[in-house]
């Protein structure tokens, strides 16, 4: 049985700038999704990848923002 590998990891929020705590799934890298944040609720884009040392990379960025 594998356990879910949650990672905490505290994230600026693009609109507001208030900083917040997320649950990352570690288990699923290279992926892409929508939080509201906590503070002003509004929607942030996270992208969750791994770094060349295999840290957790946590991106954020605001509905108007390319990426």
């Amino acid at each position: 049985m594998e356990l879910n590998q949650l990672s905490e990891k505290t994230i600026g929020c693009p609109y507001c700038g208030e900083s917040i705590k997320v649950l990352i799934d570690a288990s699923e890298l290279d992926q892409q999704y929508i939080e509201d944040c906590q503070v002003c609720c509004k929607p942030i884009n996270f992208i969750i990848s791994e770094s060349i040392d295999g840290e957790l990379t946590v991106n954020v960025y605001s509905e108007d923002e390319a990426f």
